[in-house]
């Protein structure tokens, strides 16, 4: 499981879509003496994805944390936020998970922020509610 997978589930995102089955539709014919046509495969029905209010669960973990935490802003702030090692060598790999331009990963500030930019984005592409000023 890789770095943004786990940020993902530390903040409550289901995984993958889940597919439920549709009832098969019953072919049996009106007369006992017909011969039933045998029922089509049931096809996989695609389920929404519940949106996750990634702000409000981010502001009840910050209320609820010690040490004063900038999440809007920093990668840093928002990994230590989520429990999860916001370490140089962590940020990096996180970095690289998400495709991160090597001309920002030489420099940690613009590598930071990117990352940061990135995460939000990721997280609304997946279904995450992350306000437009969070995401420009």
């Amino acid at each position: 499981m890789g770095i943004f997978s786990s940020i993902m589930n530390k903040l409550g995102f289901g995984g993958e879509k889940k597919e439920v089955a549709a009832k098969p539709v019953s072919t049996v014919a009106a007369k006992p003496a017909a011969v039933a046509k045998p029922a089509a495969a049931p096809q996989p029905v695609p389920v929404a994805i519940s949106e996750v209010d990634v702000v409000a669960k981010l502001e009840a973990l910050a209320s609820a944390h010690t040490e004063k935490l900038n999440w809007k802003t920093s990668i840093v702030d928002l990994m230590k936020l989520l429990g999860l090692d916001s370490s140089l060598a962590e940020r990096k790999e996180l970095a690289v998970e998400l495709g991160c331009p090597a001309e920002k990963m030489g420099d940690s500030a613009q590598m930071n922020m990117w990352l940061h930019k990135t995460v939000l984005k990721k997280l609304a592409e997946n279904g995450g509610n992350i306000p437009k000023d969070l995401l420009d």
